[in-house]
C-alpha cells in the first residue's frame, strides 16, 4: 500500500510478531482475567487482522486457555463466534456495561501461587438476561478510518444530495471524545478515539495485560497480579535508545495493514455484482454504508489523501429493539451502533455485533424493528424480486 521501507520494516519484524504472540503470566502478564492469550488468536478471519475465524481459539484452546476450575461458557461452541461477555447491570441495579472476561489463571502452571480467584457467574447472568456479547471487529485499513478528517465524516453525514437520508429517516450522529469534542470512530459503537487507545484498552480488557495507556490492572489481587506494572512498557536502553512497547507494535500492525480488496471493480464484475452494487444503493443501503470517504493530510505518506473503501459513515445510528443491547458508551445510547465498515464482509463468517449469524439475509433482515432508522431501507430490500437481492447479496459478497 505504498509503505516505506522503513515502515514495511517495522511492520513485519515487530508488528506482525507482535500481533500474533501468545501471551503468558510471568512474561507478559496475562491476566488475572482474559479472554484469550493473542491478538491473533481472536482477529484470524481470513487471515491476522480480521475477526472471529471458523473454529473458536477460545474453546479449541480451553486446555491451554482454561484449566480448572474454568468452564467454558454455555454461549460459547466450537463451531461458534469468539465472544466477549459485558453484563448489563450491577448487582444493586445500577448500569454495568463492562466486560467480564471469560478465563481466570487459576490452575495454570505458570499462575502465582495462591491465586484463587473464580470465572464470573455466567450462568446466572443468562437466566437473569443480564449478558450481552461482541465479536471482534476487523481492523484491516483501520490506518485509513483514522486519517479521515473530521470535517470530512461531518459533511458527508450531513450532505443528502439526492434526498435519500430524509427519504428513507437516516439521521445518525457521531460518538465524540468528551475533552475535545473530536469524533471517535473504532469499536462497535465508535467508543474509542485512536488506534492507540483501541489497542491499549483491548490489552487491558482481553487480556489482562497492562500497558503504559491503561497502566492499572482491572483485578487487583496481590495473590495473582504479582508482575510489575505495567506489563508492557517502552523500553530505555543506555545511550537514549528507546525501544517500541507492544502497544506502539499493535497500532502500528493497525495502522499499516492493508485495507481489504475488492474481488472485482467495476466492468470487471459479472452482471449481477454490477447490478447489486446499483441496487446497493438504490434501496438505501448506502445512506449509513458510504462506499468511499477520503483520507486526510496524514503523517504517513501511504495513508494520505487516499480514498477509502470503507462502506460505512463511522456514525451512531439507532438499529431499534432487535439490536439494542442496553448498553452506552460514551454518546452512544442502548440501540446504538456505528455503522459497520462493510469492507471485508465478503470474507466473513459472522455478522452483527453479537455473531448471532453467519447468514447475510438474516443480518439484513436483523437490521428492522421498532426504532431502528433502518426499517424502510430493509423494507425496500425486501420490496425487490429474489434476484435482485441476490445480486445485492452476491455485490455485499465481492468486497
Amino acid at each position: 500500500m505504498g509503505l516505506t521501507q522503513g515502515e514495511l520494516d517495522f511492520f513485519n519484524i515487530q508488528a506482525v510478531p507482535d500481533f500474533i504472540q501468545v501471551e503468558d503470566v510471568p512474561n507478559n502478564g496475562l491476566g488475572p482475567r482474559f479472554n484469550l492469550d493473542s491478538c491473533g488468536g481472536c482477529h484470524a478471519q481470513p487471515s491476522a487482522g480480521g475477526t472471529s475465524p471458523a473454529i473458536n481459539p477460545q474453546v479449541a484452546n480451553a486446555a491451554t486457555l482454561a484449566p480448572a476450575p474454568n468452564k467454558i461458557p454455555a454461549f460459547l461452541s466450537l463451531s461458534g463466534p469468539v465472544r466477549e461477555a459485558r453484563f448489563v447491570k450491577n448487582p444493586d441495579g445500577t448500569p454495568d456495561g463492562g466486560v467480564h472476561d471469560l478465563f481466570v489463571i487459576t490452575g495454570r502452571a505458570d499462575a502465582p501461587a495462591g491465586c484463587a480467584i473464580q470465572q464470573p457467574d455466567f450462568a446466572q447472568a443468562l437466566a437473569q438476561h443480564n449478558v450481552i456479547f461482541r465479536i471482534p471487529t476487523p481492523v484491516y485499513g483501520a490506518g485509513l478510518m483514522e486519517a479521515i478528517n473530521n470535517a470530512t465524516l461531518k459533511q458527508n453525514l450531513a450532505s443528502d444530495p439526492d434526498g435519500k437520508k430524509a427519504f428513507f429517516g437516516i439521521k445518525g450522529r457521531f460518538n465524540t471524545s468528551g475533552n475535545d469534542g473530536t469524533i471517535t470512530r473504532f469499536g462497535w459503537k465508535a467508543q474509542n478515539k485512536s488506534l492507540e487507545i483501541f489497542a491499549g484498552e483491548a490489552y487491558n480488557v482481553e487480556m489482562g495485560v497492562t500497558n503504559e495507556v491503561f497502566p492499572n490492572e482491572r483485578t487487583e489481587n496481590p495473590n495473582c497480579s504479582k508482575v510489575v506494572t505495567p506489563n508492557t512498557d517502552l523500553t530505555f536502553n543506555p545511550g537514549g535508545t528507546v525501544v517500541s512497547s507492544d502497544i506502539l507494535n499493535f497500532r502500528g500492525f493497525m495502522r499499516f495493514l492493508a485495507p481489504p480488496e475488492a474481488a472485482c471493480t467495476g466492468a470487471n464484475c459479472s452482471a449481477s455484482i454490477q447490478a447489486g452494487g446499483r441496487l446497493f444503493v438504490q434501496v438505501g443501503c448506502a445512506t449509513c454504508h458510504t462506499p468511499t470517504l477520503m483520507s486526510g493530510n496524514d503523517a504517513t505518506a501511504a495513508l494520505r489523501n487516499q480514498p477509502v473503501h470503507l462502506f460505512s459513515d463511522l456514525a451512531l445510528h439507532h438499529m431499534g429493539q432487535g439490536l439494542e443491547d442496553n448498553i452506552s458508551q460514551g454518546a452512544a445510547g442502548p440501540d446504538e451502533f456505528r455503522s459497520a465498515p462493510l469492507w471485508g464482509i465478503g470474507q466473513r463468517i459472522f455478522f452483527l455485533h453479537d455473531g448471532r449469524t453467519n447468514d447475510l439475509l438474516v443480518a439484513i433482515g436483523a437490521h428492522a424493528s421498532q426504532g431502528s432508522e433502518a426499517n424502510k431501507v430493509v423494507d425496500a430490500f425486501h420490496g425487490l424480486t429474489a434476484q435482485q437481492r441476490q445480486d445485492i447479496l452476491n455485490f455485499l459478497r465481492s468486497l
